[in-house]
């Protein structure tokens, strides 16, 4: 069996974000990215799946600063291929142009299962998942949390709110949105990730210009504004109770 997992660096939402001069983007002079969470997720289901019934593992980024520690500390947990798309810039590539870039690279892989992470908070126009699952003509389950694979059949879990599980059978090859592997994501020291940045090999893609279509566009970002603050109510429960029902009749919802 062939696993592919495109991943992708999102901004660390612990870093103070500033917005560039051009006032519809991030100012990246010292953003700092880290990978996606969800797509950890989807390695390390990647990693269980070879595991437990064996697999070729390989995982797929855009270059930029801290991929090569990442697709190596991927091989440490266990992947097999690293494949490192170059000649984009995967801050300013949208969902629409980095499912077309994939398809044209998993059409050339064909792997059996292919797992993304089922969002990630920069995505602006639509999760990669179910965009590459189109291109591909495929099957796409979101938000799966436990995958059992038996020949040309997966039985996914999916969760829906409220804590509810469905199960589901998917026939192979699929794309599955990731939300949650079986387990955490492992941790492999860093000895050992330096260990794999001397004897694996990363494989560099070139990529030509994107199409970036039917994606969206910015056109302002700001930081959020500050408005009145907060009214509190005083009272009785029955005057709290009056109170709120006469703002609601204020607001048309009642």
């Amino acid at each position: 069996m062939k696993i592919a997992v495109p991943i992708k660096f999102v901004p660390d939402l612990v870093e103070e974000l500033s917005i560039d001069s051009s006032g519809a983007a991030l100012d990246t002079t010292w953003l700092r990215l880290i990978i996606n969470e969800f797509d950890d997720h989807a390695i390390e289901q990647a990693i269980l799946l070879k595991e437990r019934g064996g697999a070729e593992v390989t995982v797929i980024c855009a270059e930029g600063d801290g991929v090569d520690e990442i697709l190596f500390t991927a091989a440490a947990k266990g992947a097999d291929r690293l494949v490192k798309l170059t000649g984009v810039d995967a801050n300013t590539m949208n969902s629409h142009a980095a499912a077309r870039v994939l398809a044209d690279l998993l059409k050339e892989i064909q792997p059996d299962l292919i797992l993304t992470g089922v969002q990630a908070h920069n995505d602006l126009d639509g999760p990669v998942g179910a965009l590459l699952a189109e291109y591909l003509g495929l099957p796409y389950v979101g938000y799966v949390a436990g995958i059992t694979i038996a020949g040309d059949q997966a039985a996914v879990h999916k969760e829906y709110p409220g804590g509810i599980i469905a199960e589901m059978e998917v026939k192979l090859p699929a794309v599955l949105g990731i939300q949650a592997a079986e387990q955490p994501p492992r941790y492999v020291a860093y000895s050992k990730i330096n260990q794999m940045s001397k004897t694996v090999q990363i494989e560099e893609r070139a990529v030509p210009a994107l199409d970036s279509s039917g994606g969206a566009t910015v056109s302002r970002m700001f930081q959020p504004e500050p408005t009145q603050r907060a009214d509190i109510i005083e009272g009785s429960p029955e005057e709290v109770a009056d109170r709120l029902i006469g703002i609601f009749k204020e607001l048309g919802v009642m």
